[in-house]
């Protein structure tokens, strides 16, 4: 726990990339397997499912420091951060523990079973052993979040450096469902295990958004143009007779669209598209709202299937008859990609061809200047897209966000004019800050609330409009 402790203290406590690689690359090589696989799960957003909820948190650590709950709501407020608050407010310790990482989650995860007294006593009682720093990481690991500037790309990267194992491989075995629970460091990093590999997804190529003029790309003819589509970003593997469809998120959702199941008699063996899930019916894209209605079921009944049917607009084929074919050029990728769904939607109607089969292909655009993908860019509400996808023809598959080959082009946001009605200062350092914000319109003489939001600002855009709240005020 010390080390780990440590590791989050150097990291959080700069700002620059080099020094977080290479404390996390000086961590991977010297602490024990058990505490570099929890370590891993817990930057990747793989944390043990939390054993004691943050009420009786507040309530057990505000007993201890002696102050009362509202004295400690207003710390909070102020602090911006559980795990930091509930560090500040108890009594200043020297102590240090000698547990590992590995040893304090099996104990939260065993936790999980015991009565509310166990759990306080335990709590507390790990409180006063563990100085500041290692009490704000073991709040942190049962409340969750340890925002300190770590991507999984970041981890990825120093976790190469200290094992000499390729980034990108790497990246690949770090997808999936698994958790510090069910595997090794040895078996996740090191071993190449097929079962486990199978429903494996690769990681997903994202794009930068368009900053300046769009032709400051180059030469139009050295791109391809498609619609962004507002759905749920996917990969859908068949591999060994069985189909996985992952989200963006590492979300194994095969469950929550059977309609896809139809893939394994049409698609061959080893092949991965990526694409998007959208709601689809009578040959029309429906909103994202009526996907939604699907995205939290646990279970899809028949009306639901029937209501909002679903299928996968592809745009990429990242595998074809088992080999991962990321590094050919995009325009050699989308043309296997064209024929394989035009052949599996001629297969699937053989064999049904009273349903339609749901693999439809994100269609490419004709043009020859910008200002021809600048008009279609125009039209996507019509077609009820986000925008536009630009794509370098001759671009690999890479992984995550990386500039120059994939470009994201969306549509303006609309605008409208309306009243401020509320203002709340925010948390942490927006504290001080009028930064939450709520809406209104005119309705025959009412002011009808429709919208709040705390986002999409800079900081110093939050400033300008606190300086004038407090003005007006």
């Amino acid at each position: 726990m010390k080390q780990f402790a440590e590791l989050i203290r150097t990291i959080d406590g700069t700002n620059k990339t080099t020094l977080k690689v290479a404390a996390l690359t000086e961590y991977f090589k010297t602490a024990k397997d058990e505490d570099k696989l929890w370590t891993i799960a817990i930057l990747s957003h793989r944390r043990p499912k939390r054993p004691v909820n943050t009420t009786l948190m507040r309530e057990w650590a505000t007993e201890i420091s002696g102050i009362p709950l509202w004295l400690f709501e207003e710390s909070y407020h102020i602090v911006g951060d559980l795990a930091e608050t509930i560090a500040l407010i108890l009594p200043t310790t020297n102590e240090s523990s000698e547990k590992s990482l590995s040893q304090i989650i099996q104990e939260l995860i065993e936790l999980r079973k015991k009565e509310d007294s166990e759990k306080k006593a335990y709590l507390q009682e790990n409180w006063l052993k563990l100085n500041y720093y290692e009490r704000f990481v073991f709040n942190k690991i049962m409340t969750g979040g340890f925002r300190i500037g770590v991507s999984q790309k970041l981890m990825t990267r120093a976790l190469s450096q200290a094992t000499d194992i390729d980034q990108d491989v790497l990246a690949h075995k770090l997808m999936g469902s698994w958790t510090g629970e069910n595997t090794t460091f040895k078996e996740l990093v090191y071993e190449d295990n097929e079962v486990a590999m199978r429903g494996k997804p690769y990681p997903f190529y994202l794009a930068y958004a368009v900053e300046n003029e769009v032709s400051d790309l180059g030469d139009v003819t050295q791109w391809s143009a498609e619609h962004k589509w507002d759905g749920i970003r996917s990969q859908t593997i068949i591999r060994a007779g069985e189909i996985f469809v992952w989200s963006r998120g590492e979300e194994l959702v095969t469950d929550k669209y059977p309609e896809f199941q139809k893939f394994l008699d049409v698609i061959p063996d080893g092949t991965v598209i990526d694409g998007e899930i959208l709601p689809y019916k009578n040959g029309q894209i429906l909103n994202f709202n009526d996907l939604q209605t699907r995205i939290g079921r646990k279970t899809v009944g028949k009306k639901l299937l029937l209501d909002v049917p679903v299928v996968i607009v592809a745009y990429d084929l990242l595998e074809w008859h088992g080999k991962d074919i990321r590094e050919l050029p995009f325009q050699e990728r989308r043309a296997l990609l064209d024929k394989l769904v035009l052949d599996s939607n001629e297969k699937a109607n053989l064999i049904e061809s009273d349903s339609m089969f749901p693999l439809l292909i994100s269609e490419t655009m004709s043009f020859t200047t910008w200002e021809d993908i600048a008009k279609e860019r125009e039209r996507s509400a019509d077609r009820k897209s986000e925008g536009l996808m630009l794509k370098r023809k001759d671009s690999p598959y890479l992984v995550g966000r990386k500039k120059g080959d994939w470009w994201k082009w969306k549509v303006d946001p609309f605008t409208i004019d309306a009243v401020l009605t509320y203002a709340m200062r925010g948390h942490g350092r927006r504290a001080n800050l009028y930064t939450d914000y709520t809406f209104g319109l005119w309705n025959d003489g009412d002011l009808v609330t429709f919208a709040k939001a705390y986002s999409g600002l800079t900081d110093a855009e939050f400033r300008k409009i606190d300086a004038w709240i407090k003005k007006t005020l």
